[in-house]
């Protein structure tokens, strides 16, 4: 049975084969659903101020998608789409060509050593609650009960 998921894109890597940024997030999309993913809902790309020590802007979006594959499994699957994609692991936040987050899950929360859902940031990022709020504004944060439009909307008012 397929579970959904809320998933975050971020680029600010030029990638040799796809891009700019942004084309990165589009090629993205299409990797996923090569990976079996159903991609249910994908929000526009917005263009947001780098997070941490990069200097260079991102590329946003987020897309809802539909797996069996558990959280722990679909985790395995964004990371090896991340390195296909020529990520390499380095410096925390540092510039990427991509990174694939988990935000929420249908199922609710869950943690393992690898794995927090749902995400522990992502109730403090503009970057990622404008795209979801956009797609999934209705879904519910289960910490807190707030939907992601409520979410995104108290971070706008402050």
């Amino acid at each position: 049975m397929a579970s959904r998921y809320l998933i975050a894109l971020g680029s600010n890597v030029r990638h040799r084969r796809f891009g700019p940024p942004r084309a990165v997030l589009r090629a993205a999309m299409a990797a996923l659903e090569r990976e079996g993913l159903v991609i249910e809902a994908c929000s526009p790309e917005v263009e947001t101020r780098p997070h941490g020590p990069s200097l260079r802007r991102y590329a946003n979006a987020a897309a809802v998608v539909a797996t069996a594959l558990d959280p722990d499994r679909l985790l395995a699957r964004l990371k090896a789409l991340e390195q296909g994609f020529g990520r390499r692991r380095g410096r925390r936040w540092s510039a990427r060509v991509l990174d694939l987050d988990i935000i929420l899950w249908e199922g609710g929360a869950w943690s393992t050593r690898d794995l927090t859902i749902p995400h522990v940031a992502f109730r403090h990022r503009d970057f990622v609650l404008k795209p979801a709020a956009a797609i999934a504004g209705e879904w519910r944060d289960p910490v807190t009960g707030l939907t992601v439009r409520h979410l995104a909307e108290r971070r706008y008012n402050f």
